[in-house]
């Protein structure tokens, strides 16, 4: 039934008295009918919820995960949410999170793996034989004759993700290259890789001018860490700048 206490508002207003010809107004909720605006009596009341409307459930979710869902997806349970009176009753709504694989990397439907060749597969032919997410083995070979570059991809068709809501259908399986190259070499070597790779290009300077060239000697280098230290170099001279006394004066506007 209305409560009676506050006319079926919820909320009761209380007079206070501040002084002379002073009065403040405060409203707050009903203590009768708890800001509900409703009552019922003992007899009546619901022995399983105490009148509240509501009781405290546990229930059991199944969630089915479908082959080529992506990350950040949602599966969402209509009106499954914590329900109140005289309230639309929301939803549960599941956001995937896909974990990270340490071999194998996703982009959309297709797959990334790396993979790497010594020179003399890069440049002879290579075989291997990767175990796939599935624990099938893929049987990966490359063709008489073919010279695999450094950084190259190649791709494999129907071995990557299902595609959502068409799991008969995958993406690519695409792999990396990446060759190693043997850290020196005897003359021996140099001289029988010379019998069998291309000539190497004729030198187009002459001996006289070959002589009046300046000789130079190479050496190895981290481009990161110069890059780094160069950096660091820069912003230490710039911060020492803005400490020297003496510098540049800001110029300030003239006032009339």
């Amino acid at each position: 039934m209305t409560c009676a206490g506050c006319q079926g508002s919820g909320m009761k207003i209380s007079m206070r008295h501040l002084g002379a010809n002073m009065i403040q107004q405060m409203q707050h909720p009903c203590n009768e009918c708890k800001g509900t605006g409703e009552t019922i009596s003992d007899k009546d009341r619901c022995p399983q919820c105490k009148g509240e409307k509501v009781v405290q459930q546990k229930k059991v979710l199944e969630v089915h995960v479908e082959k080529g869902m992506q990350n950040g997806q949602k599966i969402t349970f209509p009106g499954e949410a914590d329900e109140a009176p005289d309230t639309v009753t929301g939803d549960i709504v599941f956001v995937l999170q896909q974990k990270e694989h340490p071999k194998f990397k996703r982009k959309g439907e297709d797959l990334f793996v790396e993979h790497t060749l010594s020179l003399t597969e890069a440049l002879c032919g290579f075989q291997f034989a990767p175990t796939h997410l599935d624990s099938r083995q893929l049987l990966i070979k490359s063709n008489p004759g073919e010279v695999v570059k450094p950084d190259s991809y190649k791709a494999i068709n129907d071995e990557g993700m299902p595609m959502y809501q068409r799991p008969f259908m995958k993406g690519k399986l695409y792999i990396h290259f990446t060759v190693v190259f043997p850290e020196s070499l005897t003359l021996d070597q140099v001289k029988a890789l010379e019998t069998i790779l291309p000539a190497r290009p004729v030198s187009q300077l002459t001996d006289m001018e070959l002589d009046e060239c300046e000789e130079t000697t190479l050496h190895d280098v981290n481009i990161e860490e110069e890059t780094r230290r160069r950096q660091q170099a820069q912003q230490e001279a710039y911060d020492e700048d803005d400490e020297m006394p003496g510098g540049a004066q800001r110029v300030q506007c003239a006032q009339q």
